[in-house]
């Protein structure tokens, strides 16, 4: 899962991307509202953890630009704010929780997984398509009720798909989601095959049948033919 920060102050920024980052998130940031707005044109994301008060913008008007692209991107506002109408205009206008600051790194946490619980996989702990679940809690994938290990990337991708069944997902979209924006640097794609290729392979190995589909000159699409 694909988080953007936008917090002005670089430290606290860094320390919510470093603490999501071990969580199991890949976590981009930003430090000001013009290069938030600019990273929400360019790529996508499935939280969006924002402060409000930003050196040349007002978060508040980072969420209605997110909500005309992307309407499945959660947001949390995390904000030294505590006043009623903000955190009141805050929800009305489209984000989906208000942290006040100071908090606990735990707590943030906590939030982002119930958010994406709720947007992604119907608020439920456990994830299933066929003979597919996942613990995302735990980090635990059962295959025809065998637990399969799974390379953090490979997981990754996992989600990824399940977040996406029967949806073409482009080579592109994919890397940036498992790598981060400044995938748009690599020279090749190649390394997305690869971890799609040990995917299937483990997925069919246990029984289940190969549900990623290649797509010619689009990508992939995970679900049954």
């Amino acid at each position: 899962m694909k988080m953007l920060v936008v917090e002005d102050e670089r430290g606290l920024a860094e320390s919510i991307a470093e603490y999501l980052t071990r969580e199991g998130f890949v976590c981009e940031m930003a430090t000001t509202y013009q290069e938030a707005d600019e990273k929400i044109f360019l790529y996508t994301y499935d939280c969006l953890i924002v402060d409000l008060t930003l050196p040349d913008g007002e978060g508040f008007d980072l969420i209605p630009t997110l909500k005309r692209m992307s309407a499945t991107t959660g947001i949390i506002i995390i904000s030294a704010r505590n006043s009623l109408d903000d955190k009141i205009k805050g929800l009305e206008i489209g984000s989906d929780d208000y942290l006040t600051k100071p908090f606990h790194l735990s707590e943030l946490n906590a939030r982002v997984k119930s958010l994406i619980r709720r947007r992604n996989f119907g608020g439920h702990n456990e994830i299933k398509y066929h003979e597919i679940k996942v613990l995302p809690n735990s980090r635990r994938v059962f295959i025809s009720d065998q637990e399969t290990v799974l390379s953090r990337k490979e997981y990754d991708l996992l989600l990824y798909f399940l977040s996406n069944i029967d949806v073409a997902l482009t080579k592109a979209s994919i890397a940036e989601h498992l790598w981060g924006d400044h995938i748009d640097s690599a020279d090749s794609l190649d390394m997305v095959y690869s971890h799609i290729k040990n995917l299937r392979r483990k997925i069919v190995e246990k029984g289940a049948p190969d549900y990623v589909r290649s797509i010619y000159g689009i990508g992939y699409k995970f679900g049954q033919a």
